[in-house]
C-alpha cells in the first residue's frame, strides 16, 4: 500500500495554506485550526481532514468544495475526510488568526476549553462563570455588552462599545 511522501504533504499543506474561511475570508482555515492533518487513508489515499468549527456548521459543505477544487487545481489527487471527533476548540486558532479578527472587527475569543493546554479537560460548575470583559476590536475599551448571544454566524456573538457606541461581533469560545 503506497503511503504519502514528506513531498507529499508539503505539496498538499501548500496547496491549502492561503484557502479562506468562507465566512470570515480575512483568516485561512488552516489559521481557524479547521485543517487539521493530512495523512495515509487506509486505501493508500491521500486524506485532507477538516473539522467544522461545531457541528452544524452550515459553511462545511463549501469549506469541503473549496478544499477539493484547491487540491485540484494544485494537480493533488486527495480526499476530505470530516473529522467531528476530537471537537474544534477555539484553542487551535492560531495568533494571526486572533489578530486577524481583531483588524477585521470582530473580538478573538478570549479563552477556549481549557485553561490547561496539556490536559485539555473541561471544566464544569454550578457556580455562574464570571466571564472576562470583551474589549471592542474598534477602541479597545473594555467597557462592552453583550446585545444578543446570537451574531451574523452561530459562532459568534453579538456586542455594543458602550464608549464608542460601534457594535460588532465576539467569536464565540469553545
Amino acid at each position: 500500500m503506497p503511503v504519502i511522501t514528506d513531498h507529499d504533504h508539503e505539496a498538499i499543506w501548500a496547496s491549502l495554506a492561503e484557502l479562506a474561511d468562507p465566512e470570515i475570508p480575512v483568516i485561512s482555515l488552516s489559521e481557524l485550526g479547521i485543517l487539521r492533518e493530512v495523512r495515509t487513508g487506509p486505501d493508500g489515499m491521500p486524506e485532507v481532514v477538516i473539522t467544522p468549527t461545531y457541528s452544524g456548521c452550515p459553511a462545511m459543505g463549501q469549506i469541503e468544495d473549496d478544499v477539493r477544487a484547491a487540491l485540484a487545481h494544485a494537480g493533488i489527487s486527495a480526499r476530505v475526510v470530516t473529522q467531528l471527533a476530537p471537537a474544534w476548540t477555539t484553542d487551535w486558532m492560531s495568533e494571526a488568526a486572533r489578530e486577524k479578527l481583531r483588524a477585521y472587527g470582530i473580538a478573538p475569543p478570549q479563552c477556549g476549553s481549557s485553561d490547561n493546554e496539556d490536559t485539555h479537560v473541561l471544566k464544569f460548575s454550578r457556580q455562574p462563570v464570571q466571564r472576562a470583559a470583551v474589549p471592542c476590536p474598534q477602541c479597545g475599551s473594555n467597557h462592552t455588552t453583550e446585545t444578543s448571544p446570537f451574531g451574523s454566524t452561530a459562532c459568534k456573538s453579538m456586542y455594543r462599545c458602550l464608549d464608542c457606541l460601534e457594535p460588532f461581533d465576539y467569536f464565540k469560545p469553545y
